[in-house]
């Protein structure tokens, strides 16, 4: 029996997206599920508050635009910390003091997975999560970011110059604007073999349920 081709999944998601940071531990739990599937998985950028400016806003000016008040979001927080508990995830609202723009997180990620000494970006997808959720991070600030990405496994040296430019700017936006064109406008969304898109954080069982059918679609079609 030739071996099953690998199935794209491509996920498109924020790392300031609560969602996001639980439906990344259900997509991980989801591949142990149907782990008789080989599976590539490439992280595609998402910006859940595009107005926010490149140097970020103060949490509480954020949450007062976007929710109305500090106090309207803490109902909201109180599901989410919940539901980010049950996947064995911590999350932290009252650490966080400022709501980052993340072009810079998306062109770290992008980055990590073009890593020369191999793909990085799964790993740097969940640092820079657990900075702002768990550890209120300010992913505004470079030193922040660097040491993210050294921690992953990335030269500080050569992140730190690349940050300080313009490099990948315009692709990240563009990548962005891609996934709003293609109609996506809720993160996390999971999309298969790049035709069959999966909305939200659904739990694990229900995503490798989509990996084994999908998968074994398109195998099928190999077949043919």
């Amino acid at each position: 029996m030739s071996a099953l081709k690998p199935l794209q999944v491509d996920i498109v998601s924020d790392v300031v997206c609560p969602w996001c940071y639980i439906g990344k531990r259900r997509i991980e739990n989801a591949l142990a599920l149907a782990g008789e599937v080989p599976v590539d998985i490439r992280w595609r950028p998402f910006f859940l508050n595009p107005w926010v400016p490149r140097e970020g806003i103060s949490r509480d000016e954020y949450l007062t635009a976007k929710f109305g008040s500090v106090e309207a979001y803490k109902g909201i927080a109180g599901r989410v910390v919940a539901a980010a508990g049950e996947e064995g995830l911590t999350y932290r609202p009252d650490l966080v003091k400022r709501q980052p723009n993340t072009t810079d997180c998306h062109r770290l990620i992008h980055w990590a997975e073009h890593d020369p000494s191999g793909d990085k970006s799964s790993a740097m997808k969940q640092r820079l999560m657990e900075l702002y959720f768990r550890e209120g991070g300010d992913l505004t600030d470079a030193n922040v970011l660097v040491q993210a990405a050294a921690a992953c496994g990335m030269d500080a040296d050569s992140v730190r110059k690349r940050l300080a430019t313009d490099e990948d700017v315009e692709l990240i936006s563009t990548q962005a604007r891609e996934a709003s064109d293609k109609g996506i406008s809720g993160v996390p969304t999971f999309v298969f073999a790049g035709k069959y898109a999966v909305s939200g954080a659904q739990p694990a069982e229900q995503l490798a349920r989509a990996i084994r059918q999908v998968s074994a679609e398109v195998n099928a079609q190999a077949a043919e």
